[in-house]
């Protein structure tokens, strides 16, 4: 039982201020990233003065801020009053490969920002945070909205570029021949399978909204010719025939029924010696105090504010996976530090399908 009657441990209270804190480093880092003052100081390092030019903001409030980045050790301060960037502080700017600054300027956005200040709204009612906060769900919020929707296809961009390698290390592409993306947005992560298997074609499957930008990505990567660009809605059909469909981080917007639709989709479009790879976080059966767990548990609580959806353990993605007609055979992890895991199921073609 935990004492109630003595001071708590110094160390207790100071890692508890740290987690109340959190919000502030949140916009901390939105507003850097707003402002880019990373990108400013790509080159070397600018003193307040002629940060506060470039960003037209008030130069006494902005070194505040700016000495809050060096806490943060997004930057360094060598000598008063003058900034340079760090290396983490690089993932920042705007041009960095694996960049993370469109994540976020999603994920600390003003849109975000209202629906978690739901959160006790939805955990009493089991309504969707952002539906409550916005009147509307956040995909139908972003097709109404081109400005934040070109932001959301710039995060999951940035994200499915740095994720290539880690995907290529997780599983093995090579005897494959076609592949279908579904919900594949801006192509980024299909055209680094094809640039790095140079017989293996594709589609990417997305919204009219997710593909506005996706042949623009294929020609810039060299692999238009090998790849198509398909909008459809895949609760309803998918390109039929494929040897793989990949679904990344696609399951984890949605509750089970809407899950179930879209696997079940995909299976009257496969063929029998089809396979489907999701590639989703995994959810351990009992939560510890990793970091990895932590980013898995937190993104759990973002997909429930925001989507109504949810991380699955490997046991509920194989309900999922059985009540549509496939059958589980395996689960690669990704490498370090990814939390993403690949799973791999074929059909089953029994009368197993619910």
């Amino acid at each position: 039982m935990v004492p109630t009657t003595s001071n708590p441990q110094p160390g207790l209270r100071h890692r508890m201020q740290h987690l109340v804190y959190g919000f502030f480093t949140a916009q901390t880092l939105h507003v850097a990233a707003r402002l880019r003052i990373p990108d400013l100081l790509a080159d070397g390092k600018a003193d307040v003065a002629a940060l506060a030019e470039a960003t037209d903001t008030h130069a006494p409030s902005l070194r505040r801020l700016l000495r809050a980045l060096v806490f943060l050790e997004v930057l360094e301060e060598p000598e008063p009053g003058i900034f340079v960037l760090t290396e983490q502080g690089g993932l920042l700017r705007s041009d960095a490969i694996g960049s993370m600054r469109e994540l976020v300027l999603l994920l600390s956005g003003p849109e975000s920002w209202t629906a978690w200040g739901q959160l006790e709204h939805g955990v009493r009612t089991g309504e969707v945070a952002w539906e409550h906060a916005h009147g509307q769900s956040c995909f139908a919020y972003l097709a109404a909205n081109p400005q934040r929707q070109a932001a959301f296809n710039a995060a999951m961009a940035e994200g499915s570029r740095a994720f290539v390698p880690m995907l290529m290390s997780a599983y093995d592409f090579s005897d494959l021949e076609t592949v279908v993306d579904v919900g594949g947005g801006s192509g980024d992560l299909l055209a680094g399978l094809l640039a790095a298997h140079p017989r293996l074609r594709g589609t990417v499957f997305d919204t009219p909204d997710g593909v506005a930008d996706t042949a623009r990505t294929l020609a810039a990567q060299g692999v238009a010719d090998r790849c198509t660009v398909w909008s459809g809605d895949f609760f309803q059909s998918v390109p039929s025939g494929a040897d793989a469909y990949l679904l990344k981080s696609v399951l984890h917007d949605w509750d089970d029924k809407r899950c179930v639709a879209v696997l079940r989709t995909v299976h009257r479009a496969a063929r029998p010696d089809s396979r489907i790879l999701l590639v989703e976080s995994v959810m351990p059966p009992i939560v510890s105090t990793s970091p990895n767990v932590a980013q898995v548990v937190m993104n759990d609580l973002n997909m429930m504010v925001c989507h109504g959806g949810r991380e699955r353990t490997v046991a509920e993605f194989q309900e999922l996976l059985r009540t549509a007609g496939f059958q589980l055979d395996s689960v690669a992890p990704c490498p370090a530090p990814s939390v993403m895991c690949v799973l791999e199921a074929t059909p089953v073609t029994d009368g197993t399908q619910s």
